[in-house]
């Protein structure tokens, strides 16, 4: 993700997950009061906060209200809060006030929430109470609305995680087992401009249904007649070029120098790693519907980054 003109000027680029990591650490350790973590989807931002926090947090999903994150802090009042995937609870007024005193720089803050009465008090929850909580935040947009939310922002340390496709496949390595899929998403590294951890994952799925996987990776990179040249040249099927050009020119998609043409800027020109996959297996025998489940259980219980 690009630095975005909407973030403060004060925003920290990050580019590998070894710094994401020491982030979610420094955070799980006690020493940052508030974070806040942006990036574009599928790059594993809440994966690696839940490894490093593990249990000792508070994990609220952005679809929770303002009130009920309220609620939820006062149920977990002293313990680390997470809130994943908050892309429009800063644009509620409710929602910046309350972060406003979560994010607090005093050792005990004060939190309050001065309507809806008669909920609070069937929930039995105070419409004051004093915590120590730390603050972190996820969310793959942010804009600095109004100068509430730049008094937000001014509380905690703000990163902008932008890793490059490289990085991306290095850490999918860590952790994804189809080598052919991880191969695949590697001889087309120099044509994505918005990696993905999830690219692995849906290619594989398609897999293991017995659908086109090559398609789920090539056309996230490709469109067009691209497209087509690059789906032959991973299509087994045709052992020489002269046979794709052949296939090319007769399924409409273009003439043989569009081919010629498309097939040369389809060359690889960033040395990308040749990895040998440690895993060679998903992470438990599941069917394809519940494999990106699956994976999140698996990576929220064992600390996988």
């Amino acid at each position: 993700m690009a630095k975005s003109k909407s973030l403060p000027e004060y925003v920290t680029p990050i580019r590998t997950y070894a710094e994401l990591n020491s982030y979610a650490q420094a955070f799980a350790d006690g020493h940052l009061n508030m974070l806040f973590v942006f990036g574009d989807p599928g790059l594993g931002k809440s994966r690696c906060l839940r490894a490093a926090v593990g249990q000792k947090a508070c994990w609220i999903d952005g679809t929770a209200s303002a009130f009920g994150i309220y609620c939820q802090a006062y149920e977990y009042r002293n313990q680390a809060l997470v809130l994943d995937d908050v892309d429009a609870l800063y644009r509620d007024r409710n929602g910046i006030r309350l972060l406003k005193m979560l994010g607090q720089t005093d050792d005990f803050k004060n939190v309050s929430w001065q309507t809806d009465a008669k909920g609070l008090e069937r929930r039995g929850i105070p419409r004051r109470f004093t915590t120590t909580s730390r603050v972190a935040i996820i969310a793959n947009q942010w804009k600095s609305l109004n100068t509430d939310v730049s008094a937000l922002e001014d509380r905690g340390h703000i990163i902008s995680f932008e890793p490059t496709p490289v990085e991306v496949h290095r850490h999918a390595a860590t952790w994804f087992w189809d080598q052919a899929v991880f191969d695949l998403v590697g001889a087309h590294l120099h044509l994505v401009t918005s990696p993905s951890l999830r690219t692995y994952v849906l290619a594989y799925e398609r897999k293991v249904a017995g659908l086109d996987w090559h398609a789920a990776v090539l056309g996230r990179c490709l469109s067009g007649p691209a497209l087509a040249v690059a789906k032959l040249k991973a299509d087994p099927s045709y052992p020489t070029e002269e046979d794709r050009v052949r296939a090319f020119v007769a399924s409409g998609a273009g003439c043989r120098s569009t081919y010629f043409n498309h097939a040369q800027r389809l060359r690889q020109t960033e040395h990308v790693p040749v990895i040998k996959l440690l895993n060679t297996s998903p992470p438990m025998r599941v069917d394809a519907s519940s494999l990106l489940d699956a994976i999140r259980n698996r990576f929220g219980k064992l600390g996988s980054g």
